[in-house]
């Protein structure tokens, strides 16, 4: 396990688990590693995160005050070290039922930690979002798996909005959607559509200082004093305004992001769970 990621395990006071055991020499059980998790979770955070090969910044505010909601946001690192998972899943709903799916989400995602292929991982999610739970009708989710080695970024979404990416060469911000003209192909894995859903794999690289965006709805229905919503342009527009140095850490960019929301929304009350993720290649 890196140093990186006892760091980031220290600042979090997050744990990891163990997955299995190995018989050593003596003949006596070794507990193995399986992989090192970073839980997020789904209750009111504010901190900066760190990945191999990846830096970055989560912010989430359940609604009303509560003390958990339905966004739900997981991070963790495979048992070899290179490959790095990111999922935001936003839970129809608040409360504890919603809070109840997010964490039944949370379980399938761990069980697909060691996997670089996410084909599986999502027509399981895809069957979560179908069980019955009272006071929740559906999720939506968008799940990154990032290989540090090479760069390469696979991602799926399942109805989440689409996620902002900065390219650091061009200093331009985008949507990063499925028919992404950057998508690339990658040997032995398969992209495109899931069988037995209605997602998609697609595969890009993600070049040192590119920046993504993930958030969820909460964030882009956000209503103004006069009714206004923000949308996803509005989200953009705000964006596009903060400077963005491939140098500095994501946590100032996000701060900064929160604060122009914080103004666009004035006086007007907070209306769902909102939670942003910001994610630099290093």
């Amino acid at each position: 396990m890196s140093f990186i990621l006892l760091r980031a395990a220290r600042r979090m006071n997050l744990r990891t688990w163990v997955g299995g055991a190995v018989m050593g020499k003596s003949g006596q059980p070794v507990p193995r590693l399986a992989c090192f998790e970073l839980w997020g979770g789904n209750s009111i955070v504010a901190h900066p995160i760190e990945l191999p090969g990846l830096v970055g910044w989560v912010s989430s505010t359940p609604f009303g005050q509560a003390a958990s909601g339905g966004d739900v946001h997981y991070l963790s690192v495979c048992s070899q070290g290179q490959i790095s998972r990111i999922a935001l899943a936003d839970v129809a709903g608040h409360g504890e039922s919603a809070s109840a799916v997010a964490d039944r989400l949370r379980l399938v995602l761990r069980h697909h930690t060691d996997n670089w292929d996410q084909s599986a991982l999502m027509r399981e999610l895809n069957e979560a979002f179908q069980q019955d739970a009272q006071g929740v009708e559906l999720a939506t989710a968008v799940v990154l798996g990032f290989y540090c080695v090479t760069g390469e970024l696979l991602f799926t979404n399942a109805g989440h909005p689409p996620l902002l990416w900065h390219h650091a060469e061009s200093g331009v911000w985008e949507c990063l959607e499925e028919r992404t003209p950057y998508a690339k192909d990658v040997d032995g894995l398969p992209l495109g559509l899931i069988r037995g859903t209605d997602y998609t794999q697609t595969a890009v690289e993600l070049c040192p200082g590119d920046l993504l965006l993930l958030y969820t709805d909460g964030i882009t229905e956000t209503r103004n004093g006069s009714g206004e919503e923000l949308g996803i342009d509005g989200l953009l527009e705000r964006v596009r305004s903060l400077p963005v140095d491939s140098q500095n850490d994501p946590a100032a960019f996000g701060a900064a992001l929160v604060e122009k929301l914080r103004q666009f929304r004035g006086t007007a009350s907070q209306r769902d769970d909102e939670t942003l993720v910001v994610i630099r290649r290093s």
